[in-house]
């Protein structure tokens, strides 16, 4: 789905920031509440990812960033269809930045996050943090 239909206007309030975990771990960002039931009404909402530069990622070693969403707020799993990007660290020079946009699928549950996961040995990327906004 193209993004020329969002009229991209951030909210303060649907915009966190989340520290890469140390290598070998995962960890959720805050939660965004899309006030609704599964489905409804999200068309005319878009999702962006932003990840900084990544100097320390080793080389070969994968950060994984996959869209998550709960009924409740407690329980996350992944969202279906699959919505995931990761990046991957070149030889002595870690990887690039990124940013991505994507809508949401369509039987997406209330509450969604994301869930970075940072492969063994990739490195201390600790100090860098991973963005998640909602463009309306």
């Amino acid at each position: 789905m193209a993004n020329e239909y969002a009229r991209n206007q951030r909210d303060a309030s649907f915009a966190t920031t989340k520290a890469l975990p140390a290598a070998a771990a995962a960890h959720n960002t805050n939660s965004f509440d899309l006030d609704q039931l599964t489905g409804g009404q999200i068309e005319g909402v878009e999702a962006e990812i932003v990840i900084p530069a990544l100097t320390a990622l080793v080389e070969a070693k994968t950060v994984t960033i996959k869209l998550q969403d709960s009924a409740e707020d407690t329980a996350f799993a992944d969202v279906d269809p699959l919505v995931q990007t990761s990046v991957v660290g070149a030889v002595g020079n870690g990887c690039a930045a990124k940013t991505v946009r994507f809508r949401f699928p369509p039987g997406t549950r209330r509450y969604v996050a994301l869930n970075i996961a940072v492969l063994t040995g990739g490195g201390d990327n600790t100090a860098k943090s991973i963005g998640f906004n909602l463009l309306f």
